[in-house]
């Protein structure tokens, strides 16, 4: 099994424990795949959900240009959303997580189709 594998079971145990939510493997790993060399890097393959400026980046880069939604102040209550669902008190939420969560939330499964 390579990295990558091991890194999607690490998500969707994730998903499972911390989120309460069963995962979608063929999204997951779709997902995993979209969030490119991030997700081998300690800093990046985590959302800081208490960073500001971080949030914003998720809403204008992933939100905005990769799942093509308008901005709007329901992009950042699905941001908060999906930190709740996380939990607020988890320190390491994963970024590919975190994206499909929000992939979820707006029913944009078809980005990744």
């Amino acid at each position: 099994m390579g990295k990558r594998d091991e890194l999607i079971e690490k998500y969707a145990d994730d998903l499972k424990n911390k989120c309460g939510v069963t995962p979608d493997m063929d999204l997951l790993t779709k997902v995993t795949i979209g969030c490119g060399p991030a997700i081998y890097n300690d800093d990046a393959s985590t959302v800081a959900g208490s960073q500001e400026s971080e949030l914003e980046t998720v809403k204008n880069n992933f939100l905005i240009k990769k799942l093509g939604l308008a901005d709007g102040p329901e992009l950042m209550d699905a941001i908060n959303a999906t930190i709740e669902t996380y939990g607020k008190s988890e320190r390491n939420k994963y970024r590919a997580v975190f994206y499909y969560l929000l992939v979820k939330h707006f029913g944009k499964e078809a980005v990744y189709g």
